[in-house]
């Protein structure tokens, strides 16, 4: 995979001088607390959010989807023809420079996620954006423990206990192999302060260091 340039920064870590475009990927397992950190960076520094969800819910609300049943396979060819369609608006109309956070449920050695990944890679170059993606990591109690959360399904949400556990013990997060890649375990690590770390890495990033994991830190 190539890496990205190009957008701008705010609270501690972001100059207002900084004309780099920036195009955060946060990929997990459902339930890991994607759009929650996302909503969490979007206050520390200028960026759009862009919800897997947005992509998958105009078809899914199609269906009569209760959480747990599986999808029909072909669903997901129809989705990504509508995240297509949001990146080549991102590409054709966004401002410069413009900052997004995409969410992505990416498993590793899924062909349908590394595809997933290519688009928003493809938008990020044609934007010249710098492009980080992030992994977080979480433990699969805890895990289950929020997939199980009754609110998830007011965004047609997986709530299935038993897919994540599996999920968890079978299947790993998504790992590009992207030279700005950040492992972050959130599994006791509040969305404020997941955020906050995801930042730094940013700013780093933008600085040129590729020395980046911080799948170490924990709260």
């Amino acid at each position: 995979m190539k890496d990205h340039l190009c957008c701008r920064s705010s609270a501690d870590n972001w100059k207002a001088d900084t004309v780099m475009s920036v195009f955060v990927l946060l990929m997990g397992f459902p339930g890991v607390g994607k759009l929650t950190i996302a909503t969490e960076l979007s206050s520390l520094f200028p960026a759009k959010i862009i919800d897997n969800h947005w992509f998958n819910n105009p078809i899914l609300r199609l269906l009569d989807d209760d959480g747990t049943t599986p999808l029909p396979p072909g669903v997901w060819e129809y989705t990504a023809r509508v995240r297509q369609a949001v990146l080549d608006a991102i590409v054709a109309y966004r401002p410069s420079p413009a900052n997004f956070i995409f969410t992505h449920a990416g498993i590793a050695g899924d062909e349908r996620s590394a595809r997933t990944f290519q688009q928003i890679c493809d938008a990020a170059r044609q934007c010249e954006a710098l492009l980080v993606p992030v992994r977080l990591l979480c433990d699969e109690e805890e895990l289950a423990r929020r997939v199980s959360t009754p609110t998830r399904r007011e965004r047609l949400k997986s709530t299935d206990v038993q897919a994540s556990f599996d999920k968890s013990r079978q299947a790993r997060v998504l790992d590009p192999k992207h030279r700005f890649t950040l492992d972050l375990d959130v599994t006791s690590k509040p969305a404020q302060a997941s955020a906050a770390a995801i930042l730094h890495h940013v700013a780093r990033a933008i600085a040129g260091d590729s020395v980046l994991s911080l799948a170490w830190m924990k709260v």
